[in-house]
């Protein structure tokens, strides 16, 4: 690592009584899949646009990992496995009373993976707290009877259906962005967008929470900076300029506040509809203009690929924990 200097100083919170070390990187040239650097959680990022004052992940230094990279460059969390006590954040947690929404879609052939996802989410997501699921169907006939936690609620919402997977994938920005300005900022506090072909094998808590949330793509470790699949045509509206770009995100996990995730949505939906209207369609349609906005829209937290880990690669040593994955499928059976 070169041109890097690191200023060091030492914080005590006294919301928990731990000494924290914020390193402030003064100058930097990183690639984001550099990551054996030690790093702790700064208790300094302020909220964006939230009065809720919710507490950053604390952990003591004897769980701290020295194998992954723990900090942004931005001073924002990376959450992984042994950098958090999540005993500590569900009191804290607790104390709010506050409500996650989910919005995820099963349209066409997707509908089959909508047993697996809920039965696994109502097992292991916010496991004991409040959380609604929102299911966006074009078959709602074909969901299939579950019996939730008391604490968990799905809510059925039938949507048309799309002649391709790609405009799907497209519009969700626009319907996640609709429904927040009609129904779930009265209704939610948090809001995740995730994909419904997944299934969850550990406990996603509420060490995921904050303002603006962002999940690494796990090919983020199989590839440098400059192979990263952001979308390169200046033409396109999700264009990240050659040699710009610090981590490449997942369209499968994000969210945060319901006000954050309705500015990310409402911005990502208007450059898919600009780009569309030039004739052109981003690399990775909507994924490529989440990462356009984050790149400028910096995440307030970051979950490592632990929070989506693509079954087509093998499993590094640094993820000791695989919480969520994606499910074995055949695309073009299940998309066309």
């Amino acid at each position: 690592m070169k041109n890097t200097i690191f200023k060091c100083k030492s914080l005590f919170s006294l919301r928990s009584g731990f000494f924290f070390l914020s390193f402030y990187i003064l100058e930097f040239e990183l690639a984001p899949y550099v990551h054996h650097l030690t790093l702790l959680f700064s208790p300094k990022h302020k909220k964006l646009s939230s009065d809720l004052d919710f507490p950053r992940a604390l952990h003591s230094q004897s769980t701290v990992r020295t194998d992954v990279l723990l900090m942004s460059p931005w001073l924002a969390p990376i959450v992984w496995e042994g950098t958090f006590n999540r005993d500590i954040l569900n009191a804290q947690y607790r104390q709010k009373h506050l409500v996650v929404g989910v919005a995820m879609f099963a349209v066409k052939k997707y509908i089959r993976f909508i047993e697996g996802f809920l039965h696994s989410a109502n097992k292991f997501f916010l496991s004991g707290h409040r959380v609604n699921f929102y299911l966006f169907t074009d078959h709602p006939e074909k969901v299939p009877s579950m019996t939730l936690s008391p604490e968990k609620r799905l809510f059925i919402i039938p949507i048309e259906p799309y002649s391709r997977w790609q405009d799907i994938s497209m519009n969700r920005m626009n319907i996640i962005s609709s429904y927040i300005r009609s129904r779930w900022r009265h209704e939610v506090d948090y809001l995740y967008s995730m994909d419904i072909d997944v299934q969850l094998f550990e406990h996603i808590g509420v060490e995921i929470i904050d303002t603006l949330v962002g999940t690494i793509s796990s090919w983020q470790y199989t590839k440098t900076r400059e192979n990263n699949s952001y979308e390169t045509r200046p033409e396109s509206r999700a264009a990240i300029p050659r040699g710009e770009g610090d981590f490449y995100y997942a369209a499968s996990f994000y969210g945060g506040i319901v006000s954050e995730v309705y500015k990310l949505t409402t911005a990502c939906f208007k450059g898919i509809m600009e780009d569309r209207a030039n004739g052109i369609e981003a690399k990775w349609h909507e994924e490529s203009h989440l990462n356009k906005y984050l790149l400028y829209h910096k995440p307030t937290r970051l979950l490592s690929p632990e929070y989506y880990w693509d079954e087509e690669l093998i499993l590094p040593h640094i993820v000791r924990v695989k919480r969520l994955s994606s499910v074995h499928k055949n695309l073009k059976e299940v998309r066309f």
